[in-house]
């Protein structure tokens, strides 16, 4: 089962300038192949599917713990694309065509199907696809495969921090590339358990620190890079079997946090009348209000 939170993990910047291809950068890091969406049903259908967990408990403990925050990711990415995305239209009489401000975006889909929001597809507009998931159930075949997956997921992140200035952007991908550095060093750790070949002697890949990041860079001075979640209040007690010691590039010590970190609230998202969203209006929500009011949800 999942427990869920009202919060998400870092505060992302408001931004005045909207910029809708930025926001189809950050695409690729959602619903791409090495994208949030990919990572977080990978490890989901691995942790389901995984056998033998009595005797390989640490690992399995790993890729549950991982599987969580994986959630959290997707759920971070597609907020910040709203952040991007947010104020690239105004409300306006519709045969003055509000949305022309945005029919030359270099990804249209969002406007004409999500609201201004973040999808399940990558930054060409290509669907998500379960296609991606690999769970070939053998665990060092796995393990091996996932370490690659982060490793690759990490490629896009720099290039995407690298393809946009917007704060909110950056504010997303630094993070990520902290987080996701975490998910490859365990990996890595877990490989060389598995099969006593030490995996973290091939980190960094891409062979460039995430301090050169300035997004990234204050979350490594913190410590950030060190810690790893069991997401839980009392299960997946074992990964402090296989995240243990340094962390390779650093040497900083490794720590285990039983429980989950401390997130910020989510932002309300405001209304964009032009695309009919949420479709309630001032009259209708008082009437929305006063039927409220009148089974017991509401006070004035």
């Amino acid at each position: 089962m999942f427990k869920r939170m009202e919060e998400i993990m870092i505060e992302i910047p408001d931004v005045e300038k909207p910029d809708p291809n930025a926001a189809a950068a950050v695409q690729e890091l959602l619903g791409g192949k090495f994208g949030e969406m990919s990572t977080l049903n990978n490890y989901l259908f691995q942790s389901f599917n995984f056998r033998s967990k009595s005797k390989l408990r640490p690992f399995y403990d790993l890729v549950m713990s991982i599987t969580a925050e994986e959630l959290g990711h997707v759920e971070l990415v597609t907020h910040g694309i709203g952040k991007i995305l947010q104020g690239s239209t105004s409300p306006g009489n519709p045969d003055k065509s509000p949305l022309e401000s945005v029919k030359d975006a270099r990804l249209s889909y969002p406007f004409l199907a999500g609201a201004q929001g973040g999808m399940p597809i990558d930054s060409m507009g290509n669907p998500w696809t379960g296609a991606n998931v690999f769970n070939s159930g053998n665990l060092v075949e796995d393990l091996l495969h996932n370490f690659f997956l982060e490793c690759g997921a990490r490629t896009h992140k720099m290039k995407v921090y690298e393809m946009t200035d917007h704060p909110a952007a950056r504010a997303v991908v630094g993070f990520l590339l902290v987080r996701g550095g975490v998910h490859v060093v365990a990996y890595a750790k877990a490989l060389e358990i598995a099969t006593g070949v030490n995996v973290t002697k091939l980190i960094p890949i891409p062979s460039l620190d995430n301090r050169k990041f300035n997004e990234s860079r204050k979350y490594e001075e913190k410590g950030v890079h060190t810690k790893l979640y069991t997401w839980s209040d009392n299960d997946f007690t074992t990964i402090d079997q296989i995240w243990k010691g340094t962390h390779p590039e650093d040497g900083s010590p490794l720590e285990v946090i039983h429980g989950v970190p401390k997130g910020v609230p989510i932002p309300e998202a405001p209304p964009i009348d032009e695309e009919f969203a949420p479709g309630i209006s001032a009259a209708e929500f008082k009437e929305i209000a006063k039927r409220l009011k009148q089974s017991g949800n509401i006070k004035e």
